[in-house]
């Protein structure tokens, strides 16, 4: 028997593809919302002994939603992925409750469990160029080492999402002082390249032994197709082993270090916003508390009161 009744999975696959037409949301999330919408759904079969259909849905109480939330802790997950499948229910129910036409308040009402926010975890400015230095040398093929330079220099050189990178096409290239790049929900945003960046991508489209296709992908992987960002996390892995940095010098490290060292040489808040495509200023002001550490430093090392 399944545990999620035909009318819910029906809603659900409705659900999410209108958060993919209205929102542009990326294929990642959506998996994750019907992941974790769809645990929430059996769940509230099991608990009430029966595939809830829509009627029952709306009847839901608080109690219920509690017992979902003990369950979901008990069973390993942490206060942070609740409250990720918490909001993920949530919007469901905003969206099922408009359609339907009734109040989804108990649902709605459910707190979220508090967890400590993970700041960004930047590299200092010479392990960042140390990394630049060193990515080459994880591979022995020319091609493939000036490929991953290229790929990681975007990275840090331009505040890049990995995905954005190996997103571009050739008709991208030769890249230009500024690149036009879709970001999370199909946004779009200009970002400068610096030169460094620009030689480093002529580089590996001179060496790669694929041919330049403007519609296909810039970035190719071994047998031509497109770059699996694996292939460029595990670079990253065996670049710090090398150095000795620590777990948290990943592919995403360098866009945190990007903003960080932007954010320390005196760039604004709300350039820094635009460059990293922030829809909200306050993800971007996770970076503040990173500078505010730096200046405390510089403090206490040179004031002399300190």
């Amino acid at each position: 028997m399944s545990l999620i009744s035909p009318a819910c999975r029906d809603a659900l696959q409705n659900w999410l593809a209108s958060k993919k037409a209205l929102n542009g949301a990326a294929d990642n999330t959506l998996t994750a919302y019907n992941g974790d919408v769809s645990e929430f759904l059996s769940f509230m079969t099991l608990h009430f002994g029966t595939p809830q259909g829509l009627g029952a849905l709306q009847s839901i109480s608080t109690a219920d939603m509690r017992a979902w939330m003990a369950e979901t802790r008990n069973n390993g997950t942490g206060a942070r992925s609740l409250a990720r499948k918490l909001s993920a229910v949530k919007s469901f129910y905003r969206w099922l409750a408009e359609r339907e036409g009734f109040e989804p308040t108990a649902v709605l009402m459910a707190r979220t469990p508090k967890f400590q926010k993970k700041l960004p975890r930047p590299l200092a400015a010479d392990a960042a160029k140390a990394v630049l230095d060193t990515v080459e040398l994880q591979s022995g093929s020319d091609w493939v080492a000036a490929r991953d330079v290229a790929v990681v220099t975007l990275l840090y050189g331009c505040g890049l999402r990995i995905s954005e990178a190996l997103g571009l096409l050739g008709k991208d290239a030769p890249i230009a002082t500024v690149l036009r790049v879709t970001g999370k929900g199909g946004k779009e945003r200009v970002v400068p390249v610096i030169d460094t960046a620009r030689t480093a991508v002529d580089r590996y489209l001179a060496l790669c032994p694929h041919p330049h296709d403007a519609d296909g992908p810039l970035f190719r992987g071994v047998r031509g197709g497109a770059l699996n960002p694996r292939i460029i996390q595990g670079v990253m892995a065996k670049t710090r082993a090398q150095l000795g940095l620590p777990a948290t010098a990943t592919p995403h490290a360098l866009r945190h270090s990007f903003a960080t060292h932007l954010l320390e040489a005196g760039g604004d808040l709300r350039s820094i916003q635009e460059l990293l495509g922030h829809a909200s200023l306050s993800t971007t002001q996770a970076y503040t508390a990173v500078d505010s550490a730096h200046l405390m430093d510089v403090y206490n090392r040179s004031h002399p009161k300190a």
